[in-house]
């Protein structure tokens, strides 16, 4: 379903339409639930007019969003894991893809048990689809090939917006996120304080503007063909240190942190049977080689960034595995690892 209404009276105009379009047919499947109609009907738009423009029964408690976002003027596709009731107000744990944004089967939804283990929860989970490459944040420039990327915008000011009026967010929110979004969770709670009340970051890098940093950077967003001098400019702008947590990293104080990495060695997931290999020799070489690699150097990142806020006498759990590598099992672990600390944070 798209809903598409402009003018003066379109706010008013669109909750009535959306019923009108959705009907008893679309009901959820589940009568715990309450029906797409209900739902459309609540959303609200954002200040700048980002919106609702969509939405559609997925398995279980999972609904596809379209969202348009007037930053990137562009309608981004997200993934929401209702809550067990959401009809009443529910915390929000947004949860970030990596580096390809999620696409070629590799996100939080087709990766992970994500489903199952917040199937019996009051929270509701944000998956947004897209960005890969980006860092999550806002480019300086237009990029010729990944093309307007505003995504601390969207994911700061615009789709809270929509997801809290849609899904009755309670205030309470949490944000984590994988390789890339790893820095991007920090950069974002940087961003809007407050926002956020817990922050995790699975295997990222918080260091961006040392000479390290930037080529680890530089390597993300080349991989997908994107050009960081749209980004942040050239190395050694300013926009580089403004974005880089570690140095900023006493505007965290009083946010719930957990950070975690391996160290690049093979562990007992990096196995033929192991999550997500099936048997494939080919996954599992790259995931020994290439995830190795990045392990070790987000481990290298996360120490330093343990030492950084320790210096700072702010509080963080740091899980640091002597075995394992960049990839989804491990990651499927720490978001079950963390979700306590998330929820003593919504529970503040």
């Amino acid at each position: 379903m798209g809903i598409h209404i402009r003018g003066r009276y379109g706010t008013l105009l669109a909750p009535l339409l959306a019923l009108a379009l959705t009907g008893a047919a679309t009901a959820s499947a589940d009568p715990d639930l309450p029906p797409i109609a209900e739902l459309t009907a609540a959303a609200r738009p954002a200040v700048d007019g980002s919106r609702l423009t969509g939405i559609a029964e997925g398995p279980g408690r999972m609904v596809d969003i379209q969202v348009y976002s007037a930053a990137m003027n562009s309608t981004i596709t997200v993934k929401v894991l209702r809550a067990l009731d959401d009809s009443k107000p529910a915390p929000v744990l947004y949860l970030l893809n990596g580096a390809n944004g999620g696409t070629d089967g590799s996100s939080w939804t087709q990766q992970t048990d994500v489903a199952d283990f917040f199937a019996g929860k009051q929270a509701t989970v944000v998956i947004p689809m897209g960005g890969r490459g980006s860092y999550f944040t806002d480019w300086q420039t237009d990029d010729p090939v990944l093309g307007r990327q505003r995504w601390t915008t969207f994911l700061t000011r615009e789709l809270p917006a929509v997801i809290d009026s849609t899904f009755h967010g309670s205030g309470a929110n949490a944000i984590a996120g994988i390789s890339m979004a790893g820095t991007s969770v920090f950069q974002l709670a940087l961003a809007a304080p407050g926002l956020y009340r817990a922050i995790g970051s699975y295997s990222g890098c918080a260091q961006t503007s040392t000479p390290a940093g930037e080529v680890f950077v530089a390597a993300v967003v080349t991989r997908w063909a994107g050009n960081t001098v749209n980004m942040w400019g050239p190395f050694g702008n300013p926009a580089w240190a403004a974005n880089d947590p570690y140095l900023h990293a006493d505007r965290l104080r009083g946010t719930a942190i957990y950070v975690s990495s391996g160290t690049g060695l093979a562990g007992p997931l990096d196995t033929l049977d192991g999550p997500g290999i099936d048997g494939n020799a080919g996954k599992l070489i790259a995931q020994l080689t290439s995830g190795g690699v990045l392990d070790a150097v987000t481990n290298q990142c996360s120490h330093a960034f343990q030492s950084r806020l320790a210096d700072l006498n702010i509080p963080a759990t740091f899980v640091f595995r002597t075995l394992g590598t960049h990839s989804w099992g491990y990651w499927q672990q720490d978001l079950h690892d963390s979700w306590p600390l998330f929820t003593a944070a919504f529970d503040r």
